[in-house]
Parts: structure tokens; sequence; C-alpha cells
């Protein structure tokens, strides 16, 4: 007999929890007029139009989604040095930002997390205050190298290590031999190490030079770390990679020489990436000068010619990523006659990434997609969080900001969601507004104003292989 023929009852679509229509969505490969329809915080839904039931629409028109900018180099001081920053403070500058996840430094907190204890304490307290998803490093340090597989077993997203003096007496700088033997215990543990390269001599050397001179003006202190001091540090540090097998990623580089070392070693298979900063890319030596303290850093930032070479070695695909390396301290560290006094370190968290995008704004098709790669697909990819982060996908979490381009405005103080209000970029005008950031799904800067119930930031840890 033939067998009888069921009925099907039609699947109805799952009603989606929000739409976002009618922007332009920037990815790596292009900028798309499609839609995104999100559920319970991933995007499962990328096409030119969606027509599945929602509980709620985005509009979108006019604007630009870019992926949740992720931002692996911070440092929001706590626990410790709360009063410097603190997580609550720079998570939500962050979002203001565009940004939707950071990996904050195992310094200038104190202790620093150069144990698995001292990571955890940390965790909890950026799981009560963070607004935005984050990550955290551990140290690398001479003597803890006992402790690098707690850290990793914590879920450290890599290791940080010193190659001249941190400033932080309980975060020493690593000499040759601690710094080979730890990476090679982290390439035995799988994590990749992290390394601020300038060679400790020879910035000790040039310091010395200026002070002899009695020179302690900003100009002083532009010359006492020399390119050679970098170039140094990163020769070493990608040698030590390719003996031990060890991922190295070089953070703040700061010259296209640096950037060089860094192809040539990476042509020669070493597994080294480099990141910039978004000041290397927008200020130079003279903006050093002029503004004195708020654009003091280290490695510092270099001339035009330099500047200019680095956006040409982004463009190439030869730097990787870029953070902000936000490393803010209270105002009293921040004045003094004697430039080498002042505490190094840039507010740029909020505003440099947008001024990034400002940079690009009348080449947008071509260089927007550069800049969700480096500020974001790049950056998941590198640190191993590329199953959920970095991406506008299917699958992914539901992490982006909307982009405006308008009238150009100038930055003031009364802009910035930081506990100071210290700034290289006040004054500097931009065309880019960040409208919107959402984290997993749910705002958390909304309308150009803090999101009421902003959702609690998850740690992330890097997939093991």
């Amino acid at each position: 007999m033939p067998r009888k023929r069921e009925t099907l009852t039609p699947v109805e679509p799952e009603t989606l929890d929000l739409i976002v229509r009618g922007g332009r969505v920037v990815t790596p490969d292009g900028i798309h007029a499609v839609e995104l329809g999100l559920l319970e915080g991933r995007i499962v839904r990328v096409a030119e139009s969606i027509t599945d039931p929602t509980h709620a629409e985005l509009d979108a028109a006019g604007r630009y989604v870019f992926p949740g900018i992720v931002d692996a180099h911070v440092h929001f001081n706590e626990p410790g040095r709360a009063e410097w920053e603190g997580l609550a403070h720079g998570s939500l500058a962050l979002a203001a930002g565009g940004g939707t996840c950071f990996f904050d430094m195992p310094l200038n907190s104190e202790p620093p997390v150069l144990d698995a204890a001292g990571l955890r304490t940390k965790r909890a307290l950026a799981e009560q205050l963070a607004c935005t998803d984050f990550a955290l490093w551990g140290g690398l340090v001479p003597g803890n190298l006992d402790k690098l597989a707690g850290l990793r077993d914590a879920g450290a997203i890599g290791l940080k290590a010193f190659m001249s003096d941190s400033g932080i007496a309980s975060f020493p700088r690593v000499d040759a031999k601690s710094l080979y033997e730890g990476m090679k215990r982290a390439a035995k543990l799988g994590l990749l190490v992290a390394v601020h390269a300038e060679d400790d001599a020879l910035a000790t050397q040039f310091t010395a030079a200026q002070r002899a001179k009695k020179k302690t003006d900003a100009k002083a202190w532009l010359a006492s770390r020399p390119v050679e001091v970098e170039l140094a540090a990163i020769r070493q540090a990608t040698e030590f990679a390719g003996e031990t097998g060890c991922a190295l990623h070089i953070v703040h580089v700061s010259s296209p020489e640096g950037v060089a070392l860094i192809t040539e070693a990476r042509a020669q298979r070493v597994d080294v990436t480099a990141e910039t900063c978004s000041h290397y890319l927008l200020l130079n030596d003279k903006d050093v000068a002029k503004l004195g303290a708020p654009a003091k850093c280290a490695p510092p930032i270099r001339d035009e010619k330099r500047r200019l070479a680095l956006w040409d070695d982004l463009r190439a695909g030869q730097i990787h990523t870029v953070g902000s390396d936000h490393s803010p301290a209270p105002p009293d560290l921040k004045t003094s006659p004697n430039f080498f006094e002042i505490w190094g370190g840039i507010g740029g968290v909020q505003h440099g990434f947008q001024l990034l995008l400002n940079a690009c704004a009348t080449t947008a098709d071509r260089d927007f997609p550069l800049l969700a790669a480096v500020l974001a697909r790049n950056v998941a990819r590198r640190f191993r969080l590329d199953s959920r982060k970095g991406l506008l996908a299917e699958g992914m979490d539901a992490d982006f900001c909307l982009i405006e381009l308008g009238a150009a405005r100038k930055i003031t103080a009364d802009d910035l969601w930081t506990r100071h209000k210290i700034s290289p970029y006040l004054g500097r005008p931009s065309r880019v507004r960040v409208t919107d950031t959402y984290v997993r799904g749910r705002p958390v800067w909304a309308d150009g104003r803090v999101a009421s119930g902003a959702p609690k930031g998850q740690f992330l840890r890097p997939i093991t292989t």
C-alpha cells in the first residue's frame, strides 16, 4: 500500500531581538548595503532585506555600521590605581569611541598581574565594573616563570614584558636571559608574548647625554629616545622569537624602520605581528613640543615623515593591529617644568580611533575596510577570539557601533568620559561622531549618550589550540 503523506506544519521564523536597517555595513572586504538581524546577543542574519519578525529596529540610515573596536592595549589601572582611570571610566570612554572590548595590561594596576590570583582579582573587578567585554594580560618579569602556567590556566590573553624600565617598581624590566627563558616557556604553554620594545641600555645612555647638557624640555626628551632605541629591542625580540618558536607581538611600534624589521622577520617565518597606536598615526614631534605633557609617551612620537610612512605601512598590510595604549595619570603627575619627570602616557581610548576614521573620511570606501581589519578583525584573529569577535557576520557577537560623518566639530574637554580631562586631541576638529555602540546586541552608548541598563562586561579567554 502507498505510504500516507505527512502534513508538515510550516515553521514560523523566530522573532529577532533587533534588526539594524539602512546602514552601510563595514567589513574588511568592503562596505555593503545589508541589514543585520540580532538574536540573543549574536548576529543571526545578514541580508539585503530581512523580513523576519522582530521586537525592535535600529535605523542606521546615513551611517556606517562598523565592527566593535577591539582595543588590545589599555591601562585602566585597577585595582590599586583606580584614581588614575578605573575600569568603569575607562570602559565607558572606550564605548563612547566605538569600542566593545579591551585587553587590560598587567600594569599599572597594583599589585600587577603576575600570577593567577592577581588575574582572578582583576577579573572579578572588571566583571562588576566594565560595560564592555574584556580580556586580561599577565606579566612576564624576572622571577615569575613558575607562574606562567597558572596565568594561562586563569585565561590570560597573553604575557606582557618590558625591555626597558616600565616606571613601575613592582613591574621590573626583563633582562635578555629572563626574556629568552620566558619566551621558551610561553611557547610550550601556547601563550603569546607582547613586548615593549626599547633597549634599556641605549635609553639610559641617550638620556644621560641630554641630562649632561642640562636639557629638560620636550625636545630633549624626544632626543633621549631615538629610533635606534626601538630598533635594537625589536631585533633582539624577533631573534628570540625565531629561536624559541614563541608567538610575538611588538606593541606600539613608532617607526617605519621598526615595521620593516618585523616584516623582515615574518619573511623568515618568525611568528610576529606589529601593533601601532593612534597617536603615532595622528601626531608628530612638533605636536609633542606644542602640546607638552598630554603627548608624552614611550616610544616617543616621531617626525612627520615617519608618521606618513606608518600610514603607508598600514595600507600595505605591514601593520597588523592598532591599539590606543591608553595610559592616563592624574594631573599632578602630568605637570612639571622638567619634561623627563612627567608621567609618560597618552589618554586616547575615546577619540584616537575616531580620529583615524576622520583621517579617512574622504577615502572611506577604500580605508574604512582597512580600519575594520586593524581595529577589529585582525586583533580578534591574532588573540584567538575570532570565533566570537571582530567581524559583522552570522554567528558572531553583535558588537558594533554606528558612525556618522557630518560637519567638523572640535573635541572639547566636556566630551571626555575618562576620569581626567587630559587628551592630546582636545581642539582637534573631527567629522566623525559615534552615535551608538552595542555590545552583544545591547546598547552601551546610544544617541550620543550613556545608555540606561548597559550590560556588564564578559571575560574573554583565548581559544586553546
